[in-house]
């Protein structure tokens, strides 16, 4: 099983080329099974690979530092940054941490916990980056993860994107172990007596994710269709490829009516825009929020449907906002995105 799963993750970085000669990877540890099994295998590849260039000449090479963010939420947080930096200390890895008070940034910006949290992980690991000269984020998203995120998607009426779930490499971002199930991922663990942390929060039916993992699936695989994980992972393959189809003319309109844009504010043309079809304008739209934001979180189907009755009434000096940071105006034949702050 060790051998396996260290073959399986590395041909899945080979085939898919997620490390390439020199980079420097930024590895998001938790202590938790996943994170665990991710580093684990990448210092083997990286000593492997090391081991080879001196054999057989150049190979790729690559650099890993580990980050680990404390939440400040159970008390076995400070135990958890103990067991990363001991792990890191113990295989001479650079380890870099951070405390986040993560209760207090949801309450402070009135959003929930787990985005709180999402939120403060991805900052910390671009400070990292920047900090130590890596130029990807490793994270151990596994394949239960992708599937708990499109059970979830669809629970919320997400669009044909939801349905892709977690993607293997999204920008700088990279998840090794995305096609590895859980229980391969214990397996390895144990195998290697790695003894990952384990947090007890993700037994507790408090957050809607944990609920699609301990109650919703299990129900699924008893009563519809044991091996729901491999057929939703099929759909996700199907939709990745119809859904990057449509990136790309989503992409091409935008540039087509595109009339100006900078770190605030992208302005496009209206009529253009109104040309387009429905669906490739509420992709724009997402597409437009996500280029001056880098996310669309807080961006729902309402929010989209609204903007486009805005563009379609073609009402000079009105304008939306769907929320405080963003507001939308049509004025003189012109669509303004602009960002508050």
């Amino acid at each position: 099983m060790t051998s396996d799963m260290y073959d399986k993750v590395k041909g899945i970085i080979t085939k898919k080329q997620l490390i390439e000669n020199n980079d420097k990877l930024v590895v998001a540890v938790s202590g938790g099974p996943d994170s665990m099994c991710m580093v684990d295998i990448l210092k083997k590849i990286k000593t492997e690979n090391e081991t080879c260039q001196k054999k057989a000449g150049p190979m790729a090479s690559f650099e890993i530092v580990v980050a680990h963010v404390n939440h400040m939420i159970r008390e076995e947080a400070i135990a958890d940054e103990e067991y990363v930096k001991e792990y890191c200390k113990k295989n001479g890895i650079e380890f870099y941490a951070k405390s986040i008070d993560v209760e207090k940034l949801a309450h402070t910006n009135k959003i929930g916990i787990e985005e709180a949290g999402r939120i403060a992980r991805y900052q910390f690991f671009n400070e990292v980056l920047k900090q130590t000269g890596a130029n990807k984020i490793a994270v151990a998203h596994n394949k239960n993860d992708k599937i708990e995120t499109i059970l979830l998607h669809t629970l919320r009426g997400s669009g044909i994107e939801g349905l892709v779930g977690i993607e293997m490499k999204r920008g700088n971002i990279i998840r090794p172990l995305i096609e590895c199930e859980r229980a391969e991922i214990e397996a390895y663990c144990e195998e290697m007596q790695l003894r990952p942390r384990i947090d007890k929060t993700n037994f507790q039916n408090e957050y809607t994710r944990n609920k699609i993992r301990n109650v919703v699936i299990p129900y699924i695989q008893r009563e519809f269709n044991p091996n729901i994980t491999n057929a939703l992972s099929r759909l996700s393959k199907i939709v990745e490829k119809e859904n990057a189809y449509m990136e790309k003319q989503t992409k091409k309109a935008f540039q087509e009516i595109l009339l100006q844009e900078n770190e605030n504010e992208i302005i496009v043309d209206l009529k253009k825009f109104n040309l387009q079809e429905t669906v490739i304008k509420a992709r724009m739209i997402r597409y437009i929020i996500k280029r001056l934001f880098g996310t669309t979180a807080s961006i729902e189907k309402i929010h989209i449907d609204d903007v486009v009755k805005l563009c379609e009434n073609n009402i000079g000096n009105k304008y939306l906002m769907p929320n405080k940071n963003i507001k939308i105006l049509v004025k003189q034949h012109k669509v303004y995105f602009e960002k508050l702050s």
